[in-house]
């Protein structure tokens, strides 16, 4: 019985999670800072819900593949959004006016 509060618990913070994220991507001024907020609160929550499905199913084959689906999010997100980022500027998507710091734009300029 413990094991299913704690599962709702670990889902209820995921869907947060989420939320936040999605609210990143409506009120965020540029696709950088959209990005940010995609692949943080987005992959925290979607990591939250799976992580609730195992507690709630346990050593199951449903719980083994929430587990899978987990480590691959976890993995995979910050390297796609890394990759997304580098993509768009390097085809000239502009920053919001309020950016203070491009390391790109700074990694370029010493590679020469």
């Amino acid at each position: 019985m413990i094991n299913h509060w704690l599962a709702y618990i670990l889902i209820f913070t995921g869907v947060t999670f989420d939320f936040f994220g999605v609210l990143g991507l409506v009120r965020l001024p540029d696709v950088y800072n959209r990005l940010q907020a995609a692949t943080k609160c987005v992959t925290f929550g979607s990591a939250g819900i799976l992580c609730g499905v195992f507690v709630y199913f346990g050593f199951t084959p449903a719980g083994f593949k929430a587990l899978l689906c987990t480590a691959f999010i976890l993995l995979t997100s910050p390297v796609a959004a890394h990759a997304i980022a580098r993509a768009a500027h390097r085809s000239g998507i502009p920053l919001a006016p309020e950016t203070v710091v491009d390391h790109y734009a700074a990694d370029e300029e010493e590679k020469g």
